[in-house]
């Protein structure tokens, strides 16, 4: 399997027989690893990095989550985290053979409640990027913030990529704007985001509600799973003294730092990300 090997399309269905539009890379006899994208975003934020693994012998599984990209949107608005978490153990149980999670943001939050709470799926190890038990609410306001922005969407593709830009100054522009094409889609004249706007309501109670901290850190402790900790170096959303609380209160996890990196690792340094998870999956296959 080659690094540059084009994905397969395959659905799933997620909790509450909801459709989900998931990539997939590498061999059906290789080991499944499930990557679990964050608030806002799609499958498509994988795209360098499921061929890479599985070039490396895994079988990368990448869906949209529940409404984000080409997967349903929720019926009734509901994007409660627990249904998220749903749709995780729905994935894993049919992916089967204990895969590994590799979950960003939304998609780290969502892993972790699947694997530690009841019905607990069965998992062979997790790696949550740059999400730990309480993000810092500076960092967190800005995600929504951004995300509120142009409600009403953009006359040109060009333009989302120039919104984007500014969001993450830190990144050199991308030479072709047309790129983010994946993150868009149709509404009349305009471009919007690829997701569903009413989700934005449950993100916001999401912040740090009462007792939300102590779940979460529960739900890693009982996991029982090893846990790999991937903070950007110069992320908003995990501060230091939250990374040394979680990994100081989960006997088996474990941090590392990607420098240069903020929030969104991946898109960030992909390369600096693999080389921090690759070590670690080593030792789970």
């Amino acid at each position: 399997m080659t690094a540059d090997a084009p994905p397969r399309s395959r659905n799933f269905v997620g909790r509450g027989g909801i459709r989900l539009a998931a990539d997939v890379w590498g061999r059906t006899s290789d080991p499944p690893l499930v990557l679990l994208h964050g608030g806002g975003q799609t499958r498509h934020a994988w795209a360098r990095t499921g061929p890479r693994l599985a070039a490396l012998g895994w079988r990368a599984i990448a869906p949209d989550l529940r409404g984000h990209g080409d997967s349903a949107w929720s019926a009734d608005g509901d994007y409660d985290l627990d249904l998220f978490a749903g749709d995780v153990r729905a994935i894993a149980a049919e992916v089967g053979d204990r895969p590994v999670l590799v979950g960003a943001s939304l998609g780290g939050l969502s892993s972790l409640l699947a694997a530690g709470e009841e019905p607990a799926v069965a998992v062979r190890a997790l790696v949550l990027v740059d999400v730990a038990h309480r993000p810092d609410p500076r960092g967190f306001r800005r995600i929504v913030t951004f995300m509120r922005r142009d409600p009403d969407g953009f006359a040109e593709v060009g333009e989302a990529a120039a919104a984007v830009s500014a969001y993450l100054p830190h990144r050199p522009r991308p030479s072709d704007p047309e790129g983010i094409r994946t993150n868009l889609r149709r509404r009349g004249d305009r471009w919007v985001w690829h997701w569903d706007p009413r989700m934005l309501d449950s993100f916001e109670g999401r912040m740090d509600p009462p007792g939300m901290a102590e779940r979460l850190l529960d739900a890693a402790r009982h996991a029982d799973v090893p846990i790999l900790l991937v903070r950007g170096g110069s992320s908003d959303v995990v501060c230091e003294e939250v990374a040394r609380q979680f990994c100081a209160g989960v006997p088996k996890a474990r941090r590392v730092d990607v420098a240069g990196a903020g929030h969104m690792v991946v898109g960030d340094r992909n390369e600096h990300f693999l080389d921090a998870i690759v070590p670690f999956l080593a030792g789970t296959a």
